[in-house]
């Protein structure tokens, strides 16, 4: 059993690994700005800033292995929060991890660092080429975990594609509750672009075996069983069986079309959003599949499925604004007016 720390242990997917964690009988810290409702009891729980040396000293103590979640994602569109959590509180927390000797640190990043990959599938030896700021932060971060690497810290990098699962929301629980209406969906041009997706409990058995893999390594986490996103989108369409269908959009003008709604702050786009949602991305998940013993167990397909259906057994809940971004569904802004004109479309 080991002494863990979970960073940004609040968010989405820290409380996934925490509670991946408990549940495989180690001890667990939390260190986050706010605590979260559902935090078990016996997760000790240090309220901080990661940008705070001191603070991240305090929670590092004691600790054999640190997995840190915390980042400043796209949503929040604040390019100054992006360089000083995302790489500067990468920094202190490493350094603390160093004077603390910590056995252990799991980084997460993010597919954001590929930018829009030249070829499929992308593999670790891709060399990396963000294409937006969240991309270039989370690289940035990359970069620090390597030089901490090469002065003797075990660090091993996580990077996930695009996360689902029970209670994933954010620009996701838009999609649901447009399906749950009835309201169709789009996809940009034909759809024929392949895209991965990682179910979150499948990247935190990815992230605690690296914990407990020694050696600094990097890997590449997603399913094995993926599609086209026109595909993807109509496997939730017709799993929850309310009429809604997926829609074909041209996809530069609407590319444009997302970028100015996000300029004027009147629809929840981020920069990785326009860029990709046109464009084929997976990884090849080899590496991660001999070094860790890891396998997806959740297709493309059974993760959406999972997912909106825990949108529909909580939406009442699902815009408390107490929660952190991945936690509450994004305000739709002016994609309601769309929502309410699809119903009027042939």
């Amino acid at each position: 059993m080991s002494r863990t720390l979970v960073t940004g242990g609040s968010g989405y997917f820290g409380a996934v690994m925490v509670r991946h964690l408990r549940a495989a009988g180690h001890e667990v810290r939390v260190l986050d700005l706010n605590d979260a409702d559902d935090r078990p009891s016996d997760v000790e729980f240090i309220r901080g800033d990661i940008r705070h040396a001191a603070t991240v000293a305090n929670a590092v103590a004691g600790i054999d292995v640190v997995y840190n979640n915390v980042a400043q994602v796209p949503l929040a569109k604040d390019h100054e929060l992006l360089r000083t959590v995302n790489v500067d509180g990468t920094r202190i927390l490493l350094q603390a991890c160093v004077v603390a000797e910590v056995a252990k640190v799991v980084h997460t990043s993010s597919s954001a660092v590929f930018g829009v990959p030249r070829s499929n599938p992308v593999t670790e030896a891709t060399v990396p080429s963000p294409a937006e700021a969240y991309g270039h932060a989370k690289l940035a971060g990359e970069w620090i975990c390597l030089d901490h690497v090469s002065r003797g810290l075990d660090v091993s990098i996580v990077r996930p594609r695009t996360i689902l699962g029970h209670g994933r929301l954010g620009i996701f629980g838009i999609l649901f509750d447009w399906i749950a209406d009835g309201a169709d969906v789009f996809v940009l041009g034909d759809g024929s672009n392949k895209y991965q997706f990682v179910h979150a409990d499948d990247l935190a058995a990815a992230c605690v075996a690296a914990g407990a893999s020694p050696g600094a390594d990097i890997f590449n986490i997603g399913t094995d069983r993926f599609g086209t996103m026109r595909k993807t989108l109509q496997t939730v369409c017709d799993h929850a069986n309310t009429g809604s269908q997926v829609r074909t959009l041209p996809a530069r003008p609407t590319s444009l079309a997302m970028h100015a709604a996000a300029s004027l702050h009147i629809a929840p786009f981020a920069p990785y959003h326009w860029l990709m949602y046109s464009q084929s991305m997976y990884f090849d998940t080899t590496k991660a599949n001999e070094i860790l013993g890891w396998t997806a167990t959740y297709s493309n397909a059974e993760m959406f499925a999972d997912s909106y259906d825990w949108f529909l057994r909580n939406r009442a809940s699902t815009s408390s604004a107490g929660a952190s971004h991945h936690r509450r569904t994004a305000k739709q802004g002016a994609l309601r007016v769309l929502k309410g004109a699809t119903r009027l479309l042939p």
